[in-house]
């Protein structure tokens, strides 16, 4: 019996549990998070309600970020697998950091809650520098989407530094944006599972 055209390329498509795209879900998640928090800190909610953000950043984006790192690590994608770890690494730690100031569960006193902060940020922000410096071979738009994210981290550490709400409010904004290269970076994995053009990403900065 002759095989059709057709038939042989539906059997050459095995859809199995190891398949697909990690980012279908990490990016959406990352994305919410961060317009969350980015709302927060250019002053949509009151500067007393610190924890607006918590309810997406711990139920959806932690969470939605491990499973992405998991799937990605299931296919085998280590440099996703590890971009996506770290970062649902820094939302989780953000959403405890703050329900642990706010409810007093490390001990950590009112004099000691700026310098305890301080050192959250400055600990992300040496992490995400080295996750910035060593994706270089990666298109361009990743590497603009993790400086923006260290320049974020920067900004809102030196706002807490000073307690200049001007200078978080700048933090915010950067996170914002950088919300929206993780939104052209979602339409670049819906074009192309929908099987359409891929989106241009830039050259690397560096190459082998």
């Amino acid at each position: 019996m002759e095989v059709t055209a057709v038939e042989e390329v539906t059997e050459q498509v095995v859809v199995g549990p190891l398949s697909g795209d990690p980012m279908a879900l990490g990016l959406p998640t990352f994305i919410v998070g961060s317009v969350a928090l980015g709302l927060v800190l250019v002053g949509v909610v009151p500067a007393t309600a610190t924890g607006a953000s918590l309810p997406i950043i711990l139920s959806a984006t932690a969470t939605g970020l491990f499973l992405a790192a998991i799937w990605a690590a299931m296919l085998g994608q280590s440099a996703v697998a590890s971009v996506f770890g770290i970062f649902a690494g820094f939302w989780l730690s953000y959403a405890v950091l703050v329900l642990g100031l706010t409810h007093n569960w490390f001990g950590i006193t009112a004099a000691a809650a700026q310098s305890t902060q301080e050192l959250f940020l400055v600990s992300w922000l040496v992490v995400v520098i080295m996750l910035t410096l060593a994706t270089l071979r990666l298109p361009v738009i990743y590497t603009l989407l993790f400086t923006l994210v260290d320049l974020a981290l920067l900004l809102v550490f030196l706002g807490v530094n000073q307690a200049s709400t001007g200078i978080l409010k700048a933090g915010g904004y950067v996170i914002l944006v950088f919300a929206a290269v993780g939104v052209y970076l979602f339409f670049h994995m819906a074009q192309v599972a929908t099987g359409g053009p891929a989106m241009p990403l830039g050259r690397p900065l560096l190459r082998s």
